[in-house]
């Protein structure tokens, strides 16, 4: 049986902001659909740890500091139980679907490390097993015109996106939009999740240098980020 038959979980953050390495949690969602099981969810809402959230991620998710404060978890008990449930999913078998994985993934690490918490990566080792339709799209439809946000997608693909910004909806769609990208091309289907993981990691490799160099027409400083499903820790104020 190909990969997008079996059970998938799709995995949604939204944040305080775009640096995956200074992005707070604000909501997340870890829901398991397919493989002939009844979909099983969890979603947060987090305290934000006191910070405040930006105006400006207030209008991409909605969900303002107030809220946050009044109806929202403590964030240290949000991440140590997000770091459980993706643990568990991973230690199953069960691959994490994310919309351009790298932030999602990072984030975490990070909010992990910052709580002296055990990071995912340490706890499953060589287990993790990712799924990112963003990576997977720019593959196999490179020269697409047009965005390819998680909304655009879901319209290319003809996926059903019930309110978009919301973690619960976007993880959901994530997984169908692979689904959807499984049936559509052949070659990606016949490929098995250790085969599918390892090409992610070039291609998302491949398509950071081409949009990097893309950048540096007009700064010559430009630096697109090539590591995937997440950034490693050292690799942060390092070298470039």
């Amino acid at each position: 049986m190909s990969w997008h038959l079996g059970r998938l979980c799709g995995y949604d953050l939204e944040t305080t902001g775009p640096d995956p390495g200074t992005a707070r949690i604000v909501t997340a969602c870890v829901v398991q659909v397919g493989g002939d099981r009844p979909a099983q969810a969890a979603n947060w809402l987090s305290d934000v740890d006191g910070e405040e959230i930006p105006a400006e991620a207030e209008r991409i998710h909605g969900v303002t500091t107030e809220r946050a404060r009044a109806e929202g978890t403590d964030l240290r008990e949000v991440v140590e139980q997000l770091l459980g449930a993706l643990s568990q999913v991973v230690l199953s078998g069960v691959p994490i679907v994310a919309m351009n994985a790298r932030y999602d993934l990072t984030v975490i690490d990070r909010e992990a490390r910052r709580y002296g918490m055990t990071p995912l990566t340490d706890t499953v080792g060589d287990g993790l097993r990712v799924v990112d339709p963003y990576v997977i799209d720019k593959r196999f439809d490179t020269y697409r015109k047009g965005k390819r946000t998680l909304t655009h997608l879901c319209q290319h693909y003809q996926v059903r996106l019930d309110g978009a910004h919301s973690s619960d909806a976007d993880a959901l769609a994530a997984c169908r939009v692979v689904w959807r990208q499984g049936q559509r091309y052949e070659r990606l289907a016949a490929m098995t999740l250790d085969e599918l993981h390892a090409a992610q990691v070039e291609w998302a490799a491949e398509q950071a240098a081409s949009f990097q160099e893309h950048l540096r027409t007009k700064d010559p400083e430009a630096y697109v980020e090539p590591a995937w499903p997440l950034v490693p820790h050292q690799a942060e104020g390092g070298d470039r």
